[in-house]
């Protein structure tokens, strides 16, 4: 609880239960709680990393060593590391790797911030040299940027095996790379003279069952569905699919309704005018040279009794999602109403087919002939490998269409950051005043990706990066950490490659986050929230007002 005094008179500010924190303790908690953080998800950084188990509340596992799954599945309280959460998950969301990257470059931020802060250099002057140091590092990576063509598949597979050889699956790195970079291209669309890739146009379908190695490319969709009636066909093809958004069964009224029926002949004629609508409507599909039906809504008994006997395949309370993705995969329509049906709404599939997979019927419609939503049918033996296996495939995803969209790459293995590093010391020197020793302390913080990459591969860090500095000094540009065998070695021949996005967007967002943790300078806490009924007044009623006034009865 805070208080001012006014005229020599105690007035309440904050509500009682409000702690505060100022000044530099504020912002030695802040910077500790962040790098503890960076630090729980530094051993996971590279080919070499470990894995994290973290066990929720209700006993739920989860296994990963992808720095935003872990960092959410965490469940963290202290406002500081919560806002490298929501770090993780924006390069997750715009980038799709380098989660772990963006935080542990986060903390080397804030190690070197506080060294100098110790050294009674005042944040402000930090602050003003990390953003020098921003602005040329981001500079020089257009320079640095190596401009490849999104049509060579070669760079598109070093890319994406890149991106999964941190993760589990990196087994089977290249029978994935090589389906992930043929979903991409079937989904990718130009927009004026600007290739786009919409990533949720590419399904990913988890079944448990079988190994990794026999995961399927589907050219179309994959629906966790069967066929709604027993005497359906269950495989048609040369398919004519109507993509409809109405129920085939009786509206209900929107109020609440009572006939009477006096005779067993009201009755029936009652019924015979329902199974009269819903011929109609079945024969309406049917008129149009429809033999497979999709429905997001429901279809009554009745109308799969007449779909059935007319050869129509079925299914019913199909997603939006999915029926938006069957629109793009058959180039047919979503009708709203029946009456707009015809030829033309009608989607096209060489095969739709019900299969068992596990335990499971599913729907496959594939063959299509130019499909815009394709689906990766994910198998592995367990459900914490397919979990993280989706992960790993995920990020592969993201990468490529990084690189589909903005046709520029960069050598990995912490050679980008080592030869960023050695560039902004060099340009440091250039300053005067403090502001170049946060501009060399940017600099230590960006050589940490490659110390930390050489750490985890059981390395001298210290051997590791005094031989990759005179590397870079050298003109090596490409020199970085070869994990895999333990030495320093030229990335571009292992086809060791990062994304232009993925480490631009890295180093810009750490920097951003370090910045506003190191320029708060006060926590104001709320008291913790609880539940009514907790804290009775004598008299049985709860306390109100936050503490500023009591009960009368107390």
């Amino acid at each position: 609880m805070a208080l001012a005094t006014v005229g020599g008179r105690p007035v309440l500010i904050l509500k009682e239960g409000t702690t505060r924190t100022r000044g530099d303790e504020a912002r030695r908690i802040n910077i500790m709680a962040a790098r503890a953080i960076a630090d729980a998800v530094k051993t996971t950084l590279g080919p070499k990393g470990m894995d994290k188990m973290i066990v929720d509340s209700i006993g739920d596992i989860t296994v990963s060593n992808d720095g935003a799954t872990i960092l959410q599945e965490m469940e963290v309280a202290h406002p500081a590391a919560k806002l490298m959460v929501n770090l993780a998950k924006a390069q997750d969301k715009e980038v799709g790797d380098g989660t772990t990257t963006s935080v542990v470059l986060t903390g080397e931020l804030l190690t070197e911030a506080e060294s100098l802060l110790q050294k009674d250099i005042h944040p402000t002057v930090i602050v003003e040299g990390y953003e020098k140091a921003l602005k040329f590092v981001e500079q020089e990576l257009e320079k640095l940027a190596i401009k490849v063509n999104p049509d060579d598949e070669g760079w598109l597979m070093k890319v994406a095996e890149t991106a999964m050889s941190s993760k589990l699956v990196s087994g089977e790195k290249r029978k994935l790379a090589e389906i992930a970079v043929k979903a991409v291209k079937a989904v990718e669309e130009m927009k004026g003279d600007k290739r786009y890739v919409d990533i949720d146009n590419v399904k990913i379908v988890k079944k448990k069952g079988k190994s990794l190695a026999e995961t399927e490319f589907v050219k179309g969709i994959i629906l966790d569905k069967e066929v709604v009636h027993g005497d359906m066909p269950k495989s048609v093809k040369n398919a004519r699919i109507a993509i409809l958004n109405v129920p085939l069964e009786i509206k209900k009224p929107e109020i609440d309704m009572e006939v009477q029926i006096s005779s067993p002949q009201e009755l029936r004629e009652f019924i015979e005018q329902e199974t009269k609508i819903l011929r109609e409507k079945v024969e309406k599909i049917h008129s149009v040279g429809a033999n497979v039906v999709f429905c997001q809504k429901g279809i009554d008994e009745v109308a799969q009794h007449f779909l059935a006997k007319y050869g129509i395949m079925a299914v019913r309370r199909v997603s939006e999602k999915d029926m938006q993705r069957l629109e793009k995969a058959t180039g047919g329509k979503i009708v709203n109403n029946l009456d707009d049906l015809t030829e033309n709404e009608l989607g096209r599939a060489g095969l739709v087919e019900e299969r068992k997979i596990g335990d499971d019927k599913m729907i496959f419609i594939e063959e299509c002939e130019n499909p815009r939503a394709v689906t990766i049918l994910l198998r592995a033996g367990a459900d914490t490998i397919l979990d993280e296996a989706e992960r790993g495939l995920k990020d592969a995803l993201y990468v490529i269409r990084n690189v589909v969209e903005d046709g520029k790459v960069f050598h990995g293995g912490g050679s980008i950051q080592e030869e960023l590093a050695i560039r902004l010391r060099e340009y440091a020197h250039s300053e005067k005043g403090k502001e170049q020793l946060a501009m060399e302390a940017f600099a230590n913080a960006l050589e940490s990706i490659p110390r930390i990459l050489a750490e985890n591969a059981g390395m001298d860090a210290v051997d590791a990066i005094v031989e990759l500095r005179n590397a870079h000094k050298s003109g090596k540009i490409s020199a970085g950490i070869d994990v895999l065998n333990g030495k320093v070695d030229n990335m571009a021949e292992l086809g060791v490659v990062d994304t232009y996005r993925g480490v631009k967007n890295a180093i810009a967002a750490a920097t951003e986050t370090a910045i506003l943790i190191i320029k708060t300078d006060d926590i104001i806490a709320a008291k913790p929230y609880e539940e009514k009924g907790k804290e009775k007044g004598k008299g049985g009623e709860e306390e109100e007002g936050g503490g500023e006034f009591k009960s009368e009865f107390d």
